[in-house]
């Protein structure tokens, strides 16, 4: 805590070294937006998400008409992202051009009315009334700082000052899911503003477990969120967003590859409570303006698997965790002088993660994943435990923190702008970890006991990590017009380091066969930390706006090192951990076409290719290099079109129809290393219709019309291999409603 202090002094400090005003936003979000008021794209430059090749902004119309409610619901708009529909909402992996994370740091980051997603669990969040959606394709940790090396996904809600009202929502669909919200906007003498939603949904589930014969998906979620957006003065605005939500869930409904079936016996679930708060304030100092933004965010959650998802009782593993994170980021914005324009900031951030995590061995893993070993290396003495469950417990603390300074300076010279960002890094992670286990076995010879030896292991450490980096950014853009112009952008990103906790159950289950005599023993440090990964990006592209046409057109070529990826450790666990493994390179191109010929019709199309292989990659038992990376679709297509029908004679019933499909793309995505297992390219399609009216709207729609078979997600559990399935038809209904 201390160092987070002294964290916040350096912040504050750096803020008072810096000169600016506040960068114009001219965000096209409602038609009622008060634009000039609307806090959106701070630490961009102006227009940033409606002009750069490389990004994509979702409106407020196109969301609610796509049915739009979460980053995962997004994610097929936009191309070269792929966010699948894992097992549970703590599994919120997010892929982008080729670059992402199974488990750990997230390779993109997340922001929420600017606030900063510090825990990767809180990604799969549901939300009502959002405003509009940016998201900025490549490494953007020059501005936004650690984990966002593939890029950045921007959420920004509604504000009492956009609009003024109440809204209710209620959705029915397939599989018992339902949804539900209410909101409400107030404005009083154009000073003080709050907005309050709460919104509910759950779902009974899609997917049987064969076990037992119960739906394993079923879902139970609430959120609640209040804003309170405060005029102060003509120089000085506030904004505070208070929000809570609780999700509890069943899980999972992974099938064994090799029989198609989903079946387990033993109990799962994922549970979470989330509480954030987060503050922000502008202020103009003179001619400069000054935008700082404060947050605290809260996690409690517990995932509970079966762990073999067998209907043998091989093992379970419980995560139980709570976190602590606060975050404070000042910026200020420099006017243009000369052509000449800057912004600069200071950032700092402190997590406090505390975690059991005990995996309990049953009667099966016992006989099979220890006894059996032990037995067949010396058959004459075989063993037998004294129990047949116990546990392998482990718990840890881990506080990270960190602090950053960076830059931005823009220059217009004729139709040219060049723009240099520039971050210098600081991190320190710790973890203190404590593994224990209290069994025993019997050493048998001739069917009568020879002897007993009890295990009794209880052994803490302490482990930390710093790292200083140097995250640069520049960009040449030629404008051919008022919105049109040709971009080339060099960047470097890095994704965070840290300790994977989830190993060390496999540390301590390896002490305790080597204490039998068959097998190695891990260092610890070696085997559970791991380094940053980064990654230089080159990237060209043009944007083009035309006779109410747009067109964005872009290519890159990243080159990732030291990867942070998934391997198997020697010896006879069933586990696997993190380590920085290799490097790869991927290339790629990203085409977006949106026509709207005239107000009541739109056409949009987004497409985009990842060409993603390993130049280098050994897990330990294999070599994988030129092998594509998995995980990540090598295509992602959207299209969508809509027209709308003014109705007249119905009054304020019906004022107008519109009818809407869509198809959202992906493939081939491979699931292993060995390039052996894939997904193909598979195709879902979406239709919808709108019935409007004066106060209301009514979508009639369908998600996965023609019931398409896909997977989503792929694991490997002692060497059994498993699939998740993907959603399959879907009907459903949503009222809208406007006083």
């Amino acid at each position: 805590m201390k160092r987070f202090l002294l964290a916040i002094l350096l912040t504050a400090a750096g803020t008072h070294c810096l000169k600016a005003a506040l960068a114009d936003n001219d965000a096209d979000t409602l038609s009622v937006s008060i634009r000039e008021i609307t806090v959106t794209g701070i630490k961009q430059s102006p227009g940033e998400a409606w002009t750069s090749p490389s990004s994509t902004w979702i409106g407020y119309h196109d969301l609610n008409r796509e049915g739009i409610n979460s980053v995962k619901t997004a994610s097929s708009m936009v191309p070269n992202l792929f966010v699948p529909d894992y097992g549970s909402r703590m599994t919120s992996t997010i892929y982008v051009r080729g670059i992402g994370a199974r488990m750990d740091q997230p390779a993109v980051g997340l922001t929420i009315d600017n606030m900063p997603v510090m825990c990767k669990e809180n990604y799969d969040l549901d939300l009502m009334d959002i405003e509009h959606i940016e998201v900025l394709r490549g490494p953007q940790s020059a501005m936004f700082g650690r984990n966002t090396m593939g890029g950045v996904i921007n959420i920004y809600t509604l504000s009492p000052f956009s609009w003024q009202g109440t809204r209710a929502l209620f959705e029915g669909a397939s599989h018992g899911s339902w949804r539900a919200g209410l909101s409400h906007y107030k404005r009083w003498d154009n000073k003080i503003g709050l907005a309050g939603s709460i919104t509910t949904n759950g779902t009974s589930g899609e997917f049987t477990n064969a076990y037992n014969n119960r739906k394993c998906d079923w879902e139970r979620q609430g959120n609640a969120r209040v804003k309170l957006h405060w005029e102060a003065t003509d120089d000085t605005r506030i904004i505070n967003t208070l929000s809570g939500s609780i999700s509890r869930q069943g899980g999972y409904p992974y099938e064994r590859v090799e029989t198609g079936l989903i079946s387990y016996n033993d109990t799962c679930f994922y549970r979470r409570t989330a509480v954030s708060d987060a503050l922000q304030v502008h202020t103009q100092l003179g001619s400069c303006g000054l935008d700082a933004f404060a947050s605290y965010q809260y996690l409690d959650d517990n995932m509970t698997l079966d762990q073999d998802f067998t209907p043998l009782p091989y093992f379970t593993l419980t995560q139980a965790r709570t976190e602590h994170a606060a975050t404070l980021d000042a910026i200020l914005n420099g006017n243009t002088f000369n052509n000449y324009s800057w912004k600069g900031g200071v950032s700092s951030f402190y997590r406090h993660i505390s975690m059991d995590a005990p995996v309990t061995f049953l009667d099966t893993g016992i006989a099979e994943l220890i006894e059996k070993h032990r037995n067949e290396a010396a058959p004459s003495y075989p063993v037998k435990w004294d129990e047949r469950q116990f546990v392998l417990g482990s718990h840890f603390t881990s506080p990270t923190w960190g602090v950053a300074l960076y830059h931005s300076s823009e220059y217009k010279w004729k139709r040219f702008d060049f723009r240099l960002n520039l971050r210098l890094d600081y991190e320190h992670a710790a973890l203190n970890y404590r593994s224990t286990t209290h069994t025993g076995y019997n050493i048998m010879h001739n069917g009568s006991i020879y002897a007993h030896e009890p295990i009794d292991i209880d052994d803490t450490g302490q482990l930390h990590k710093h790292y200083i980096q140097l995250l640069p950014s520049f960009t040449i853009t030629y404008n051919c017009g008022e919105r049109n112009n040709v971009r080339a952008t060099v960047s470097r990103g890095s994704k965070a380091g840290g300790y994977n906790t989830q190993m060390f159950s496999d540390v301590l289950q390896q002490r305790l066969m080597g204490m039998m005599g068959i097998g190695p023993s891990y260092d610890v440090n070696s085997v559970v930390g791991y380094k940053p990964e980064s990654a230089w990006n080159y990237e060209v592209g043009t944007h083009i706006e035309k006779d109410k046409v747009n067109i964005d057109i872009n290519a890159f070529y990243t080159r990732c090192r030291d990867l942070q990826l998934t391997v198997f450790p020697d010896g006879t666990t069933t586990g696997r951990l993190m380590t920085n493994a290799g490097s790869s390179r991927n290339m790629g191109i990203e085409a977006a076409l949106a026509w709207h010929p005239r107000k009541e019709t739109g056409l949009n199309i987004s497409y985009g290719y990842t060409h993603a292989r390993f130049i280098e990659y050994s897990d330990g038992k294999n070599d994988y290099k030129n092998h594509t990376i998995p995980y990540a679709p090598a295509h992602t297509l959207y299209a969508g079109a809509y027209n709308r029908w003014a109705v007249r004679g119905c009054g304020d019933w019906i004022t107008g129809v519109t009818l809407s499909a869509n198809v959202k793309c992906a493939g081939r995505i491979f699931w292993n290393e060995a390039n052996t297992l894939s997904q193909p390219f598979y195709a879902l399609l979406g239709t919808e219709v709108t019935i409007e009216g004066r106060h209301h709207t009514l979508e009639l729609w369908a998600r996965n019309l023609t019931d398409t078979s896909y997977k989503t997600f792929y694991f490997v559990s002692m060497n059994r291999e498993f699939l998740q399935r993907g959603r399959g038809r879907s009907l459903g209904a949503t009222l809208r409603m406007r006083f």
